[in-house]
């Protein structure tokens, strides 16, 4: 759909924000990189779009959001455990998460490529377990260029 309200987790250069706010979507890219914060700004000027920047430690996220609810949360190639319990409070009810991820599975593939520190890597169907307490739309774990794992889950709307 169209509209709402998105965060964009370690957004970097906000190909994915531009494009939720090219849908009419208000967004709100976090990131921690002042280069690809930057980057993001000229992006989303060059895209024509309006996107709300916070160059901030993704650790602070609730600091930077406070009470604040979104339709939609997308996190991909980031990984902090500790947030899990912060991005399903974030979710409106009804809300989606989108999340995307290297799993273990990466070490095997790619060595040298991607991260490569357990805290990194996501053990076998760990964020399907971390997220249970969300409706799971979909959720699959792929070992074929690299090993990934893809959430995408749905707050209950009540």
């Amino acid at each position: 759909g169209s509209g709402g309200r998105a965060l964009d987790v370690a957004g970097g250069v906000g190909r994915h924000s531009i494009w939720l706010a090219r849908r009419d979507w208000r967004v709100t890219l976090v990131d921690i990189s002042d280069e690809g914060i930057c980057i993001a700004r000229s992006n989303a000027v060059s895209a024509k779009v309006e996107i709300d920047f916070e160059l901030q430690d993704v650790k602070n996220l609730w600091d930077v959001t406070g009470s604040a609810q979104f339709d939609l949360i997308l996190v991909f190639f980031y990984l902090e455990r500790e947030l899990f319990p912060a991005f399903i409070k974030m979710l409106k009810p009804g809300g989606i998460i989108l999340y995307k991820t290297y799993t273990v599975e990466q070490l095997k593939l790619r060595p040298g490529k991607g991260p490569s520190h357990p805290m990194h890597l996501l053990k076998p169907n760990e964020l399907l377990r971390a997220f249970s307490s969300l409706k799971i739309l979909s959720y699959r774990e792929t070992v074929k260029d690299r090993g990934v794992a893809e959430l995408v889950a749905r707050k209950s709307p009540q």
